[in-house]
């Protein structure tokens, strides 16, 4: 199983950018997506996480200001991030519960794209 991010970048304050993550390998099925992030000093945070039925759930300083989707005929995870500030610069991650079989889950990362808020 792989997670592959793109999407970051350097944008200025209030500015938006949309962070994407495909999932591939052996896939059964794919339960909780999520997005991390770590800035430079700092443990890995949960930014937001998506299930499978569409549950979403997001960090509080984030809230109201980033969107979580998935496409799961895509296998795909989204983050879109408006109204960006200084403060979310870190490097971001996807992170997903892939079942390999019926009966067997792996927990698998994406090697993290860099976001930097920035005049």
């Amino acid at each position: 199983v792989q997670l592959q991010a793109s999407g970051g970048g350097l944008v200025q304050p209030g500015g938006s950018l949309r962070l994407s993550c495909a999932v591939s390998g052996g896939i059964f099925s794919i339960d909780d997506m999520g997005w991390y992030r770590q800035a430079p000093g700092k443990q890995r945070e949960l930014v937001a996480v998506i299930t499978n039925g569409g549950i979403t759930n997001y960090e509080d300083s984030i809230k109201g200001r980033f969107t979580i989707s998935r496409d799961n005929a895509k296998n795909m995870v989204y983050l879109q991030m408006n109204s960006l500030r200084p403060e979310d610069t870190a490097v971001y991650y996807c992170n997903a519960d892939v079942l390999v079989t019926r009966w067997f889950k792996k927990n698998a990362w994406g090697q993290g794209t860099q976001l930097t808020v920035s005049s």
